[in-house]
């Protein structure tokens, strides 16, 4: 019975997180706006709705939240959907581009006449800085806590620029959907953000550090969670 209790709350939680991550995608999908625009453009803005909504899960990836993919699966899913997030991010920029040249290079130079451009560029290169760290966390010689923390405070950076980004656009995706999902991804982002930097840290033992697993065993200030 209990066991069927928790199998119940598990497929509600992903059913939950399922529609308000792909129900903006599908609503946005009816858009007229979607009848004027070519399939470099269509694809470009599709990609970054996707990346938009992949921000509600990453989080929760990390902190090890979710039924099914908590410590060492939730950190995998977790680099596996950054991954994605990234490419989301290329096919974004890469289509915008191919449809006007001049208008995204402007953007990159910060020179663009739109203020949501400037957002928009802020997490891309938030996204930049993320995927140059990991690479080279190990030759950089950053102990974990410290590339945690900088970590941390990217994911913050991206998430406020692109939810900012995302409203201030009025284009295919639908104001309400649009509005809930960008409410959850700063909600799901800043309670894990407090959870994993405040509370966790308050409670756990002296020297030690807790990663997104309640069960992770002790370990040395500094060292990597197991893999």
């Amino acid at each position: 019975m209990q066991n069927s209790a928790r199998g119940a709350v598990a497929t509600a939680i992903w059913i939950i997180l399922a529609t308000v991550m792909i129900g903006p995608v599908l609503v946005a999908t009816t858009s007229p706006y979607l009848a004027y625009r070519n399939t470099a453009y269509i694809i470009g803005g599709f990609a970054g709705i996707i990346s938009l909504s992949l921000l509600l899960i990453q989080p929760l990836l990390a902190a090890g939240y979710l039924p099914g993919a908590r410590a060492i699966t939730g950190r995998k899913w977790h680099r596996w959907v950054g991954t994605a997030i990234v490419v989301c991010v290329g096919l974004h920029v890469g289509g915008l581009y191919v449809t006007s040249p001049p208008d995204t290079q402007d953007a990159l130079l910060l020179v663009s006449p739109t203020a949501f451009s400037v957002y928009g560029v802020l997490a891309m290169w938030g996204i930049v800085l993320t995927v140059a760290l990991v690479i080279l966390r190990h030759r950089m010689g950053l102990r974990y806590a410290t590339w945690r923390l900088v970590h941390n405070g990217l994911a913050a950076i991206v998430v406020a620029a692109t939810v900012t980004h995302a409203l201030q656009i009025e284009g295919a995706m639908e104001t309400v959907s649009k509005w809930g999902l960008c409410i959850a991804v700063v909600a799901a982002t800043g309670a894990t953000l407090i959870d994993l930097r405040l509370i966790r840290p308050f409670f756990a033992p002296k020297g030690g550090w807790i990663n997104g697993d309640p069960n992770a065993r002790k370990q040395k200030a500094g060292d990597e969670p197991p893999a």
